[in-house]
């Protein structure tokens, strides 16, 4: 990770727009439809919730404005990805997890097992601050129909919220929020992403 000068950038004019703004977060939903995840997560035991962050790793992987956040004043670029997840601890309260991103799930989902499990057991957060940190929360148990994530000026990381996916005969889909700090992307770049996480879900294989 470095600091780099935005006006370098692509994102020198939105820096300059937004980082000043009061409300900079922008925030879009997307209905998707989760059919194949759901029937990999019963065919192979692989979580749900891991297939659907490592789908997230993977898509955002490919849209370059990942790579780069405003932290402070200041606008850093990224080596790599890393996917959040929030979980229960033993305690019966909830902690922080980044799971490093890699392109092989089987890697990914090692690292999801042990982080995941690490952070239960120690209600200890697991944070990455070497790697551009994908926000999630996911109230599987809960039919919600989309959240808006709080602005705390602090952090700027984009953030996705899902609840309980739904089912529609032989479909199963998911309305998914994603939040987003308009200085790192604009529209166009998150609507890309969240088609791109579609088509990511649609062609996920499993060797």
């Amino acid at each position: 990770m470095k600091e780099v000068n935005p006006k370098e950038t692509t994102r020198a004019y939105a820096f300059e727009f937004w980082m000043r703004a009061p409300m900079p977060m922008v925030t879009f939903f997307k209905t998707i439809d989760v059919s194949r995840l759901t029937r990999i997560s019963r065919r192979t035991g692989l979580k749900f919730n891991m297939l659907m962050c490592y789908c997230i790793g993977r898509a955002a992987s490919g849209v370059k404005e990942f790579y780069m956040l405003p932290v402070g004043e200041k606008l850093i670029e990224y080596d790599s990805l890393a996917v959040n997840t929030i979980v229960a601890n033993k305690n019966g309260e909830v902690s922080s997890c980044d799971v490093p991103f890699s392109d092989d799930m089987r890697t990914f989902n090692d690292n999801y097992l042990k982080l995941t499990r690490q952070v239960a057991e120690s209600c200890e957060n697991h944070d990455l601050t070497d790697s551009m940190v994908i926000g999630t929360s996911a109230l599987a148990k809960y039919e919600i129909d989309g959240a808006v994530g709080m602005y705390s000026g602090i952090f700027n990381n984009p953030f996705l919220i899902w609840g309980k996916y739904r089912s529609h005969w032989f479909r199963k889909t998911l309305t998914v929020s994603f939040q987003f700090h308009h200085t790192q992307m604009d529209g166009a770049h998150a609507a890309i992403f969240l088609n791109r996480l579609q088509e990511v879900i649609y062609r996920l294989k499993i060797k």
